[in-house]
């Protein structure tokens, strides 16, 4: 009896020529899929209600007090302000977008697809927490550029004017990259715990708004150094001790005050990178166990 035999059959198939980009490329597709996704882009329309409907009003408001300022004469809010009032809105846009950004691969159990890719653990959180932060301080930083465009072309000073507008908006644009940091450290934290969305976007909310009442008790204490320390237990409080620090005129005016630090500024910058680094170890440490899996 003859031995059987294998025939193979050409079908078609051809071999990948072309280049290997390798883990640059890789990283670069989850950072920029990561940012279309954190303002909807790819997605249906629902999925972009949200997003931009914050953007549609952190720019009205900077609209309206650019058109106020060419007015009046005179600035109602400095840049750094501007980042400090709409913080509650960067709040909820985090809630809403963090959770898209990696509940959803939780969820759904594609994360040993990415990881079977010559992707390092690390890569994926960390392109994940760069899309979020540079999508929050776009959010903050683009209607900044809108007040400083207003600014210098209503500028009566010629172009020291508009150079001290620039150098009142480069900080600033710094702080709103203060901003978008721990709010992105922190809430993608969060969210990775979860892969329901909603119970992500509420723990988001809880984490910011709930801590607010622990800083107002402790505000309220007889103790000064106490009082000057109090704000270091909320993210939001934390950022604008840092800012009121830091920026100091920039931030603190007549019209409003920022956060009381007293001698406490270095604390609250050591305070802030301290819980960013926090949320970025344990970010890690938390894709390392998914992956394990």
């Amino acid at each position: 009896m003859p031995e059987p035999t294998g025939v193979i059959h050409d079908i078609g198939y051809q071999r990948y020529t072309g280049p290997r980009l390798g883990r640059r490329a890789v990283f670069g597709a989850l950072y920029l899929h990561g940012l279309r996704t954190a303002f909807g882009l790819g997605r249906s329309a629902k999925a972009k209600i949200f997003p931009w409907l914050v953007v549609g009003i952190v720019t009205a408001v900077a609209a309206a007090l650019t058109a106020i300022r060419a007015q009046i004469g005179e600035a109602v809010m400095t840049y750094a302000q501007f980042a400090d009032n709409m913080s509650w809105l960067v709040i909820f846009f985090v809630a809403v977008a963090a959770p898209e950004l990696v509940s959803r691969d939780l969820r759904s159990g594609v994360l040993p697809l990415y990881f079977s890719r010559p992707l390092p653990r690390a890569d994926y959180p960390l392109a994940k927490l760069l899309a979020l932060a540079t999508a929050l301080w776009l959010l903050l930083g683009g209607p900044q550029l809108v007040m400083f465009l207003g600014a210098a072309f209503s500028t009566g000073d010629g172009m020291g004017g508009v150079a001290d507008e620039l150098l009142d908006l480069l900080p600033s644009l710094l702080y709103a990259g203060l901003w978008a940091t721990v709010f992105a450290s922190v809430g993608l934290l969060i969210a990775s715990l979860t892969g329901k969305r909603a119970f992500a976007a509420g723990g988001i909310v809880a984490v910011f708004l709930m801590t607010t009442p622990i800083v107002g008790t402790l505000s309220v204490m007889p103790s000064r150094t106490v009082n000057e320390l109090a704000f270091l237990a909320s993210p939001s409080t934390l950022v604008g001790g840092v800012g009121s620090w830091a920026l100091g005129d920039l931030l603190v005016t007549e019209d409003q005050q920022g956060v009381p630090v007293g001698g406490f500024g270095p604390v609250y910058a050591v305070v802030a990178v301290l819980l960013v680094a926090g949320c970025v170890a344990l970010l890690l440490r938390r894709y390392r166990k998914v992956a394990a899996r």
